[in-house]
């Protein structure tokens, strides 16, 4: 019993139980899914690559012909306890826009957690109280607490800002703090 809780010990210095998601040259987009305003009518297109300086590449254009106006980059995974942790550590590099970070505590949840913050063309290490996200559903605010749930089984970046643009956001790395 001894050994096996020294192993367990040993494996874990090596494993980020924070870490959502970390982008290396070469990493795999399997799992992300790009949703756009497609999806009723839009002509919005995002694309989504891992580039040679090991960035997730979030790009394409927004357009808000057809009632559109929205692209957003999704990935589900088998949840993340957030018991522990009161902050999701963005590192990125964006393009001087604003972009939503959303949060869903189960997949199937209809309603999202949003946080806006804006890019500024540099590497960025963006701090997000869990607490600031606010529960939203296809634009409106809901009359529900913020997210306080114990977990995360869905992240997505989504740009919206109501306006004909091009866009892209480069990802890193996304950890619990």
């Amino acid at each position: 019993m001894f050994y096996t809780l020294i192993l367990f010990t040993f494996m874990n210095m090596f494993q980020s139980p924070n870490e959502i998601f970390k982008f290396e040259s070469g990493s795999s987009t399997k799992g992300w899914k790009i949703v756009d305003d497609r999806v009723m009518g839009g002509r919005s297109q995002g694309n989504f690559s891992v580039n040679s300086d090991g960035f997730g590449v979030f790009e394409g254009y927004v357009t808000t012909e057809n009632n559109g106006g929205f692209s957003s980059l999704r990935y589900n995974f088998d949840g993340i306890k957030t018991s522990g942790f009161e902050f999701i550590v963005l590192k990125i590099k964006g393009d001087g826009k604003s972009y939503q970070f959303r949060l869903k505590d189960t997949d199937s949840q209809r309603h999202s957690y949003i946080y806006t913050f804006t890019t500024n063309g540099l590497d960025q290490e963006i701090s997000i109280p869990l607490k600031s996200f606010y529960p939203s559903f296809r634009g409106y605010r809901l009359n529900i607490p913020n997210f306080d749930a114990d977990q995360i089984e869905q992240i997505a970046f989504l740009i919206g800002n109501k306006t004909k643009e091009l866009f892209s956001l480069k990802i890193k790395s996304i950890t619990l703090k």
